[in-house]
């Protein structure tokens, strides 16, 4: 049983890959199952409404965004995409390395408002249950 490396990847990783990543660890009881988050463009500090929304949910979030570098993309093999405006293209070489990626097309939030950044939160949530049992059914 080899490890499985998830990379959450959204535009900034400022909101919706870190969100993601902390909802993860927090839900995953999988020693061989770890995970990161990357924003395809590094973004400026993560703000004060995603670290109350984070709060909220009990989860820990970095306080500085990471941007995509050749040592992350070495790291993963696995890439989540959490986001309908990173394009898949940036990964197409995943595969020629045997990298899986899965899309998930989640919107970014309009406004800094956290109403509409827990509703996208939730939706992250379920994503994420349904990926632990599907990664616990391909019995890593």
């Amino acid at each position: 049983m080899k490890k499985t490396k998830i990379l959450f990847v959204c535009k900034y990783n400022r909101f919706r890959s870190v969100i993601a990543e902390g909802i993860f660890n927090k839900l995953n009881k999988n020693k061989l199952l770890v995970a990161k988050s990357a924003g395809a463009i590094k973004g400026n500090p993560i703000g004060e409404n995603v670290k109350k929304l984070a709060n909220s949910f009990q989860i820990n979030v970095k306080s500085k965004p990471s941007g995509l570098s050749s040592k992350l993309m070495v790291w993963q093999n696995l890439t989540i995409i959490v986001a309908d405006d990173v394009p898949p293209a940036l990964f197409n070489k995943n595969k020629k390395y045997e990298k899986r990626v899965i899309i998930w097309k989640i919107p970014d939030v309009q406004d800094d408002k956290i109403k509409s950044m827990k509703k996208i939160s939730h939706l992250i949530k379920i994503k994420i249950e349904k990926l632990l049992l599907d990664l616990k059914s391909e019995d890593l």
